[in-house]
């Protein structure tokens, strides 16, 4: 899994937890996880299970879905570009380098054969 996914999801995990009020002593122990655990999780430097993210969004009060929003300015609601590049991103995660260097040749096709002139 990517790092950088682990680093997304940590730092959402981190923004709800200060919005609570919330030490990570406390998110922790409310989680069933020793506050180190939580703090790995929040610095992307554990490959946590789905099953203790459902925990970590349940104690939160959240769908665990929330916690792949990221962090972003919530008070505006997403644009419908950045919606579509949300679902693109989606898509493509769980590729390998190979299908996502295929995925950009099509566009790459399909932008040259469709471009405004």
């Amino acid at each position: 899994m990517s790092d950088a996914i682990l680093k997304l999801v940590g730092g959402k995990v981190r923004e709800l937890r200060k919005e609570r009020g919330l030490s990570q002593e406390e998110l922790g122990e409310r989680a069933g996880f020793h506050f180190s655990y939580v703090g790995g999780l929040e610095r992307g430097e554990r490959n946590v299970s789905l099953e203790n993210l459902a925990k970590v969004a349940e104690t939160l009060g959240v769908d665990i879905g929330e916690l792949f929003g990221y962090v972003r300015d919530y008070d505006k609601p997403l644009t419908e570009k950045e919606k579509a590049l949300q679902e693109a991103f989606f898509l493509l995660l769980n590729r390998d380098e190979k299908e996502i260097q295929m995925a950009i040749n099509v566009l790459t096709e399909v932008f040259k054969t469709y471009a405004p002139k």
